[in-house]
């Protein structure tokens, strides 16, 4: 079984040069997506929150991560949109607080944040309140968080390249293919 470093490097050329660029941000890539993949296999629900600027995306994760035709177990992602439609009437600490404790009694196995989106948006502060949290951030850079350039012209392709290996993460992980082990 490959180390996840070398598998994700591999990966990465497969896909050629439109993937280049992610060959030096593997190191910041590998134990994000090795930490959100572990959780995932214990039990916790990814829920997917994204600025209004990714809500396309959102829609787009939600459409793919569980496609017919893809041999693997379903897998739990949810929307937040789909799951607390009135997610832009959160405005305050109390606001998130509430809605915190509603997930805690609706995944009880645990939950993670999947944030894709600028650290300005009021729903990143559900993320940064949890360590788990996978985050995607726009034109900051943040501990624990995998950064991204908003002014990048590129910047909707590399989300649709990052899903894909992301999900071709999940496989290999799945599939015993690869291990997480010292990640």
């Amino acid at each position: 079984m490959q180390k996840f470093l070398k598998w994700t490097l591999q990966t990465i050329r497969k896909d050629g040069s439109m993937m280049s660029w992610m060959e030096e941000k593997r190191f910041e890539w590998v134990p994000l997506v090795s930490s959100m993949i572990k959780n995932l296999l214990n039990g916790y629900t990814i829920v997917i929150v994204t600025d209004d600027d990714r809500e396309w995306f959102n829609n787009y994760i939600v459409r793919k991560i569980n496609a017919q035709g893809k041999n693997r177990p379903l897998l739990p992602f949810v929307s937040l949109k789909t799951f607390y439609p009135n997610i832009s009437s959160i405005k305050t600490k109390e606001d998130i607080e509430l809605l915190e404790d509603l997930f805690g009694q609706t995944f009880l196995n645990g939950h993670l944040f999947f944030y894709i989106g600028k650290s300005n948006d009021i729903k990143m502060q559900l993320a940064k309140r949890h360590d788990e949290s996978f985050m995607w951030i726009l034109d900051e850079r943040q501990q624990n968080s995998f950064y991204l350039a908003s002014s990048d012209s590129f910047l909707d392709i590399k989300l649709i390249q990052l899903f894909k290996l992301l999900d071709k993460s999940i496989d290999a992980v799945l599939f015993a293919e690869v291990s997480l082990e010292d990640e």
